[in-house]
């Protein structure tokens, strides 16, 4: 009877949350994971020495992780974590109650008596801030803070650091010392994180494999009409065509982690599961010497169905004087312990696992050959849905592994050293999703997304090549392109995924783009003011009603001044993200016979910020700083600032007869930081005719 190969392949990733210009994270979500579940998830193995496991571990996620346990990195979330609740302000105490519930309710939020009472505190004010003020005291809040935090500490440290259980075990009441002992604790989780695997390669239980630097998706960067063929007449941008950039993505890779672990991986998890010929070329021209993705991509590479005969056995992909050994994983049962283990009982669901290998592999082993089984998925989102964090599941599964004389759980290296692969002449293009690309490229938001980079991609090309732009600059351009390139943006633009955090992710996108133009000397598009994603706040426009003629002093000098002008009015409360803000309040416009009149009512002083006033038929800029307004342009304007911003357009400067009508957009900046845009979607229509006589 031959030998069951179990091959677990972890996939440790979170997006680039670092903006380079602000040197701020934007979102916590990779300190949150680095404290709830990559420690945990290999120091766990020191209690089965036996189980052997390949941890993927993708270098823009361990730098963040290494900013944070070096106390270089700052986030939001955390500051305001930490921050004494009697001193949050009203905005911040919002900021709090909405995004400090991001946990599995179940699972994390009512396993804690207090955070469960808080919850239900804030459901029972239907998530409204200021309903919920009754309840959230400064000495509730401050709660809140510690929960929301507490709640996400590894296992391994509730269970066995005296601080952080006398702190789970208080529940309530907490104090300002608290608080500075759990900011204190975080940044020891976080410096335990890179040294534990570190300490497992060195001993050989865990092998360190890799993905791209900034998790790009390689065979799209190398060219994105290689989606076609994964599907045909998928609408798609026009074609980016970058493979130097997908080797640079490798290379940079390689290298930081040969850093870090004093040798250059050879294993490689593309991003995705992403494969394609030409990606497998350039990955095996660098060095590494085994890759994976989805027996789906075998089924179509194969033309056949890829059934646990085909999928549990190694391949080596050769081509043009290349190759590459491959594994593909067990779709089924990677997504059993993904999204349905964590509803069973942790022992059944082990027995479970363990009893499907065996029946899985039962027709190989019959034919004289050894089963290779690769398990691949996510090692950090799917515990937070599990009893303590799955800890209690692994435990049984590596117990029952440990003590199953024909299982032998190895790194994906020491399995294939034992196993012969069968040829590949090719590979299918695709992904670990329906073994295409769909998720990342082809709906609107998608192909957005891509122009937009493509755009920035050619400009940096283009000005580089003039030799004007200084080293420093120009590293710093480089470094955003190579961010903007990764997945992470695509894979919440389109239909496919929802997340509260997807209009953060979209200006995070957006501000990398924008900072590659600034980088440059250039400026950003417009375009990048406007979001990505198709959400927008409410929106109230109301049409002239009479002909004005303000006085322009930046003062709301007399309620009649104004009175007859139109109105567009933005709602922001339905759509307000932390990172987004709605800037403008309203607009107001109206007309006389020589001129536009324009006045912006904004939620907060403008000062420092740069408004670009597009027209169609001409463009300019209204620059505010210290109480003043600054236009720079072709158009002759007048304008002045003080509580509100008025302008005078003359209509002969924008090219519109009196009587007729002028599309507008405008964009709000600050610096490179794209802050607001009116209208979020297309255009506003002003007329300027007599009200009454509006051409139908």
């Amino acid at each position: 009877m031959g030998n069951i190969y179990l091959c677990f392949v972890w996939h440790m990733h979170q997006p680039f949350y670092k903006d380079l210009m602000r040197n701020e994270y934007q979102l916590p979500w990779t300190r949150m994971h680095a404290l709830k579940d990559y420690y945990g998830m290999v120091q766990i193995l020191e209690e089965f020495p036996e189980v052997h496991q390949t941890f993927n571990l993708v270098p823009s996620m361990l730098a963040q992780i290494e900013e944070y346990a070096a106390g270089q990195a700052a986030d939001p979330f955390l500051r305001l974590a930490l921050k004494p609740a009697e001193e949050l302000t009203e905005e911040e105490q919002g900021f709090v109650l909405k995004y400090f519930f991001q946990a599995h309710p179940s699972r994390m939020i009512r396993r804690y008596p207090r955070y469960e009472e808080l919850y239900e505190g804030w459901m029972a004010a239907d998530r409204n801030p200021r309903r919920a003020r009754h309840f959230f005291s400064a000495p509730t809040l401050r709660d809140l803070q510690m929960l929301s935090q507490l709640a996400w500490f590894d296992e391994e440290f509730q269970a066995n650091d005296a601080e952080v259980r006398e702190l789970l075990a208080k529940g309530r009441s907490y104090s300002l010392d608290d608080q500075a002992l759990m900011g204190k604790k975080q940044v020891e989780i976080m410096r335990r994180v890179v040294p534990a695997y570190q300490r497992f390669a060195a001993d050989g239980q865990i092998e360190v494999s890799t993905t791209p630097y900034y998790h790009p998706i390689l065979p799209l960067l190398c060219d994105t009409n290689i989606a076609s063929e994964a599907h045909p007449h998928v609408p798609l941008p026009n074609r980016f065509r970058y493979p130097d950039d997908a080797r640079h993505q490798l290379v940079r890779s390689r290298e930081y982690m040969e850093g870090m672990f004093q040798q250059a991986p050879v294993g490689l998890w593309p991003s995705e599961g992403s494969v394609s010929d030409e990606a497998l070329g350039i990955a095996a021209e660098l060095g590494f010497q085994w890759t994976a993705t989805d027996n789906q991509v075998l089924t179509r590479t194969l033309h056949r169905m890829a059934g646990c005969h085909e999928t549990y056995r190694p391949y080596v992909w050769r081509k043009d004087g290349r190759e590459i050994r491959m594994i593909f994983r067990d779709h089924y049962l990677s997504d059993l312990v993904g999204f349905v283990y964590s509803r069973m009982n942790p022992y059944d669901a082990a027995a479970h696992f363990l009893g499907r290998i065996r029946e899985n592999s039962q027709s190989l082993l019959n034919s004289g050959r050894d089963a290779l089984v690769p398990i691949i998925l996510d090692g950090e989102n799917a515990w937070e849905h599990y009893e303590e964090n799955g800890r209690t599941f692994l435990r049984e599964l590596y117990r029952r592994i440990s003590q199953d004389p024909q299982v032998h759980a190895l790194t994906v290296s020491e399995a294939l050293a034992r196993v012969e692969p069968d040829p590949l002449g090719h590979i299918f293009p695709g992904s670990w999703i329906n073994a295409n690309f769909d998720v990342w490229i082809g709906a609107e938001e998608d192909n957005r997304a891509w122009e937009q980079l493509l755009l920035a991609r050619r400009a940096y090309e283009q000005t580089v090549k003039g030799g004007t732009i200084p080293e420093e600059m120009r590293k710093l351009a480089w470094e955003e392109l190579l961010i903007a390139e990764g997945s992470d943006w695509c894979w919440w633009y389109g239909p496919e995924h929802h997340s509260e955090n997807k209009p953060e992710f979209d200006l995070l996108f957006r501000s990398h783009l924008a900072n590659v133009y600034r980088a440059l000397g250039l400026r950003p598009p417009d375009e990048l003011s406007r979001p990505i994603l198709r959400v927008s706040a409410e929106a109230l426009h109301r049409e002239p009603t009479a002909r004005i003629q303000p006085a322009l002093d930046g003062e709301v000098t007399s309620y009649f001044e104004w009175m007859g002008a139109g109105v567009y009015r933005v709602d922001g409360r339905s759509g307000a993200m932390h990172g987004q803000r709605y800037l403008v309040q309203q607009l107001l416009y109206g007309a006389d016979q020589q001129n536009l009149y324009v006045r912006l009512d904004f939620e907060e002083p403008a000062d420092g910020v740069r408004i670009h006033f597009n027209f169609q038929t001409g463009e300019f800029d209204i620059e505010i700083a210290e109480k003043a307004a600054r236009a720079s342009g072709t158009v002759p304007v007048e304008a002045v600032y003080g509580k509100v911003l008025e302008m005078k357009v003359p209509l002969e400067g924008i090219r519109v007869r009196p009587g007729g009508s002028a599309r507008l957009q405008l964009s709000v900046w600050q610096g490179s930081l794209p802050l607001d845009a009116l209208p979020r979607e297309g255009w506003l229509k002003l007329e300027t005719a007599e009200p009454g006589e509006w051409p139908i």
